[in-house]
């Protein structure tokens, strides 16, 4: 299992040898090939001379250099033969020669065929010892050790970038479980005080032998909030798991109907508070999850009316921008310091952590996930007067969805 484990192992390490010994022995071979056509068609050349005598009487001896001799040149019967002979002899030279280049040419070429796939298998283990390193320290990361990095030195080449995206995709992660962490560890707390109070209800009912009906019935009527807020606690929890894992349907969602249905819900809690509430809705048709969009819409509202002051007032608005649809909701209410405007996104988290009136923190960070579920742009600002300013601005509508 060790063997199988470790060859299986060297595949690309065995690809990269073979490509490389493949690859030699190709360019060898076109190089010996085009060397062999060019000595092959180089021709011989036979040295030939001719004696003459000139009219002075004077011997003179002309010596050519090639496998014919030039125009006008006679040569004697003898002389033809001798010629003749040397031609053939030359031939068969250059035919022992051209046998004796293949089979050298063919024996160096395997040679440095087994050559190259030593060279090749050596110089690709040196070109993955540095994967290898980086797989392992990855294969040694956990949960427990997720802020370890590579941190891989050197020039910036293809190793040193993978091993720079292997330590962003590290950060993310780490982020990730410290958010979640924080996330259990919030709803913990958040879902621990009303078991708490409820335990305290029982226990001193219980306890009490001296407990009447009317005082049984305000302890039950307590325990009935402190239940109905579990349920919202637990409800919003369930929306925000689900905004954060996507969409699972998406259809056409006119976003103006949804505003009219919600602010019509909410006019005899804007009565009870005595808020002004405006509406300027527009028709705006966008492509989502209906009930998502509807609770995006309900925790803006509710948190522009929840977090207000008296007499206060609350402003909503759908349209179009270009081609995209908007969602703005602005309030008036308590200053709230710009920096911490990013924080009312994250969960359980409030300006006044004390207050008991069944809010949790999950309204703004529920709102930020429906609308990163829907690639819609989520801004939030701080009014200069109190209140928030939000905005979401939906993608274009796509018809037929």
């Amino acid at each position: 299992m060790g063997l199988t484990s470790q060859i299986s192992g060297m595949r690309v390490r065995l690809r990269l040898t073979l490509l490389y010994g493949g690859l030699f022995l190709l360019s060898g071979a076109v190089l010996l090939t085009i060397t062999y056509l060019l000595v092959a068609h180089s021709g011989s050349n036979v040295a030939m001379s001719t004696q003459s005598t000139t009219p002075s009487g004077e011997q003179s001896v002309s010596i050519f250099l090639g496998e014919t001799l030039p125009a006008g040149v006679r040569l004697s019967e003898a002389q033809r033969r001798v010629v003749e002979a040397f031609q053939e002899q030359a031939h068969q030279q250059q035919a022992e020669l051209m046998h004796q280049l293949l089979v050298k040419s063919g024996v160096a070429l395997a040679v440095m065929a087994v050559v190259a796939v030593v060279l090749g298998w050596l110089v690709a283990g040196r070109v993955l010892r540095p994967l290898q390193t980086m797989t392992a320290t990855i294969q040694l990361i956990s949960a427990r050790n997720v802020h370890e990095r590579l941190a891989v030195t050197g020039p910036r080449d293809e190793l040193k970038s993978l091993a720079d995206t292997v330590d962003g995709l590290l950060g993310r992660l780490e982020s990730a479980l410290d958010s979640h962490k924080r996330f259990v560890a919030n709803a913990a707390h958040e879902l621990r005080t009303p078991l708490t109070l409820e335990h305290a209800l029982l226990q001193e009912t219980v306890l009490d032998p001296d407990a009447t009906v009317e005082e049984f019935r305000a302890q039950f009527e307590e325990l009935m909030v402190v239940s109905e807020q579990q349920a919202q606690l637990l409800e919003s929890l369930l929306v925000l798991a689900t905004s954060e894992r996507g969409l699972d349907r998406r259809e056409s969602v006119e976003l103006s109907g949804i505003a009219d249905d919600v602010l019509r819900a909410a006019e005899p809690r804007a009565r009870h508070q005595a808020l002004a509430v405006a509406a300027e809705v527009e028709p705006a048709r966008v492509t989502g999850d209906p009930v998502l969009v509807e609770r995006l819409v309900a925790n803006l509202v509710d948190n522009a009316m929840s977090y207000n002051v008296p007499d206060g007032r609350v402003e909503v608005a759908t349209g179009t921008e270009g081609v995209r649809c908007f969602l703005s909701v602005t309030n008036t209410g308590p200053p709230v310091p710009p920096d911490l405007v990013e924080q009312l996104l994250s969960p359980f988290q409030r300006l006044d952590r004390t207050a008991d009136d069944g809010h949790h923190g999950l309204g703004l960070s529920i709102v930020q996930s429906i609308a990163a579920a829907h690639s819609a742009d989520l801004t939030v600002q701080a009014r200069p007067a109190g209140g928030l300013a939000i905005r979401v601005l939906f993608p274009a509508f796509v018809p037929g969805v």
